[in-house]
């Protein structure tokens, strides 16, 4: 009994965790200055929130295949999931709300007033996977359907966009403790992936393993 409450208890201490980094090197790139926090400046969170949750639950979802598929952890991907989708949403709107707000018009144009034009494409890869993810909705109507498991390996995709497009934009990325902590995450979930489709090619996993997670 003990061992199965660990099991349930492990991936929400796991999302506590990866949330608590988050909001710490968020905190420190201001000095935790209140007085320092506008729009510009809170949105970031949301973007190292959402990313950290996915991360997380790739994390788990690739341990659940071999040591938790007894446990029931559909509370876990259903409340944190609900978390990732509205900061996903919020990240970007924010930054969209906040560009048209000081008069600098809408995406793609508006993008080009707050990073280097050379990095504008990289806002848009963002954009992208963002529509990707929100895809996701849909399996309520189509998550039985044989066609669904492309857009689990396009949500695989985006992923690794969203890996590099906070690696390249994300201010509490570029240097100090949390950009070795990001790039950890990226290791980790390469080795996630690399696992999950090896094992489907093995056939040692079926498509309705991954899909259902």
């Amino acid at each position: 009994m003990a061992v199965k409450r660990w099991k349930l208890v492990a991936p929400w201490a796991l999302s506590v965790l990866v949330s608590g980094l988050a909001v710490y090197a968020w905190g420190q790139s201001f000095g935790w200055r209140p007085s320092a926090i506008n729009a510009y400046q809170f949105f970031p969170v949301l973007g190292l929130l959402a990313f950290s949750l996915m991360w997380g639950h790739y994390m788990v979802g690739t341990v659940k295949l071999s040591l938790l598929r007894e446990v029931d952890l559909a509370p876990y991907f259903r409340w944190t999931g609900y978390v990732v989708l509205v900061a996903i949403v919020l990240h970007p709107g924010i930054l969209v709300y906040q560009l048209f707000h000081d008069g600098l018009g809408l995406p793609p144009r508006s993008y080009e007033h707050f990073v280097a034009p050379s990095l504008s494409w990289i806002t848009l890869l963002g954009t992208v996977c963002l529509l990707t993810f929100l895809a996701f909705e849909l399996h309520r109507w189509y998550g039985e359907k044989s066609w669904w498991k492309y857009i689990v390996s396009a949500g695989d995709l985006a992923m690794l966009g969203i890996f590099y497009h906070g690696l390249r934009l994300g201010s509490q990325l570029q240097a100090g403790w949390y950009h070795w902590v990001w790039l950890f995450y990226g290791v980790t979930l390469i080795g996630a992936l690399v696992r999950k489709y090896t094992l489907l090619f093995l056939h040692q996993i079926s498509t309705e393993d991954v899909t259902s997670l």
